[in-house]
């Protein structure tokens, strides 16, 4: 048991919810984000080869959902510093029982949660506040010829946003839908 986080399992197998203990008293806190002793399972004793930081501006707006294929695929751990968002997650592992399945948990400056999305999955999020601000740990560097999408709004996954979609990006928004050949994630 850890004195800094505890991990919650999700319906998808894999799929981590990450609860922070912050420290505090009258000036604040002060909190561990990551630490390479306690995540070193969940991170299959990969490194953390890069960290990004992201801006929404406008509620509503989606980005995602996005994944790297092999051989680089990618564990992010995705935590919200400013703001908070409907952070989500699709298994795209063809083999697995959830295959095409989602989950969604609501990542906050206040509520001290990370989402650890391991391999083979997309993810993207929803801003419900103005000005939100992600922080992405990766155990794979960036790839553009390894990228994948899905539709943020594709009908086959379903993900159920909980507000109206108020921005995609024009290259989020030409990701196709899924037609029955999918693959997954696989190369």
């Amino acid at each position: 048991m850890s004195d800094r986080f505890e991990f919650f399992e999700t319906p998808l197998d894999g799929l981590t919810l990450v609860e922070r203990k912050p420290r505090g008293d009258h000036r604040g806190y002060l909190e561990r984000v990551y630490c390479a002793d306690e995540f070193e399972s969940l991170f299959a004793g990969k490194p953390i080869t890069q960290a990004n930081r992201s801006l929404t501006r406008k509620r509503g707006s989606v980005r995602g959902m996005h994944f790297q294929r092999p051989p680089h695929a990618e564990t992010k751990l995705v935590t919200c510093l400013f703001g908070s968002v409907f952070d989500v997650a699709v298994d795209l592992r063809r083999t697995s029982p959830t295959f095409l399945r989602w989950h969604g948990e609501l990542l906050s400056a206040d509520n001290h949660r990370s989402l650890l999305i391991p391999e083979g999955f997309a993810h993207g999020f929803q801003a419900l506040a103005e000005d939100c601000q992600l922080l992405y740990l990766h155990s794979a560097s960036y790839r553009p010829d390894h990228e994948g999408g899905l539709h943020p709004q594709d009908p086959r996954v379903a993900i159920a946003w909980p507000e109206p979609v108020a921005e995609i990006s024009a290259r989020d928004a030409s990701h196709p839908f899924l037609g029955d050949g999918f693959d997954g994630a696989s190369a």
